[in-house]
């Protein structure tokens, strides 16, 4: 797999639309689990979706992964650039192949939001946004995090996350031929679809630039909706394949989100 002409390709900046928006997030984290493909089949449209295998530990695994941050200044660009709103996120999402275009991209159970704006989304778009209360105890400095912590009050998608930064720069992990496949694959899908909350198929698009981050290792992890979807037991979210952790990066939603 030649990923160095893709990875180029999703690095240029696409004019914005009316609609788009821009936020910086902050202590942005990557945590990537290898489990089974079997698990997600069930949660995953595969007759639009192929289930990438890597191997792992001796054996195929298909890789997931929870994405927590904050969004510091989320705005629309042209729309209303001065109303800017600031609150926690966290995305899960399996890592998927499109059929039809063979992209790698991911599918996304769904989100937890720390604000109202969430309501509107699920309204407007019917994108599976849910609100959860966070508590965020994440410190930065001399290149590296003292403290990363998130709590995550929520019905849905409760959560904690206390890891430990090594300071470390990115490398290659498990599963991966070169570290510009690695990127391509878990840090740079620029295309996501999930179920819309009327059941048929949402997707949207991002862009951001390469990401500088850090390798960091598990101190307590719990994730409410992979115990609920039985995709990982408490045991084995103690034990993710990979974490990285990047204090600010710049990204651009486009929106509208489009229905397949």
């Amino acid at each position: 797999m030649n990923s160095s002409p893709i990875l180029q390709q999703r690095l240029h900046r696409p004019p914005p639309r009316r609609l788009d928006i821009h936020t910086t997030l902050h202590h942005f984290a990557l945590i990537n689990y290898a489990v089974p493909a079997e698990r997600l089949r069930p949660h995953i449209p595969e007759s639009r979706f192929a289930i990438p295998e890597f191997e792992i530990n001796g054996r195929p695994q298909a890789l997931l992964s929870v994405v927590p941050f904050v969004d510091t200044d989320f705005r629309y660009i042209r729309l209303a650039p001065w109303l800017k709103m600031r609150f926690g996120q966290t995305n899960y999402r399996v890592y998927v192949i499109d059929r039809q275009t063979g992209e790698h991209v991911v599918w996304f159970f769904g989100t937890t939001l720390g604000s109202p704006i969430v309501y509107l989304a699920r309204s407007l778009w019917r994108i599976p946004w849910y609100y959860g209360r966070y508590t965020i105890n994440c410190h930065h400095r001399n290149g590296r995090y003292a403290q990363f912590s998130y709590r995550t009050e929520s019905d849905w998608g409760a959560a904690e996350i206390d890891v430990l930064d090594t300071g470390q720069p990115l490398t290659l992990q498990a599963g991966f031929d070169d570290l510009e496949q690695m990127q391509l694959i878990l840090t740079h899908p620029v295309r996501g679809f999930y179920q819309r909350l009327d059941g048929r198929i949402g997707s949207y698009t991002i862009w951001h630039q390469l990401m500088a981050m850090t390798l960091a290792q598990p101190q307590r992890l719990y994730f409410g909706l992979l115990e609920r979807l039985r995709v990982l037991t408490k045991e084995e979210m103690q034990q993710p394949h990979s974490i990285f952790l990047c204090p600010a990066i710049a990204f651009d939603i486009h929106l509208p989100p489009v229905t397949v």
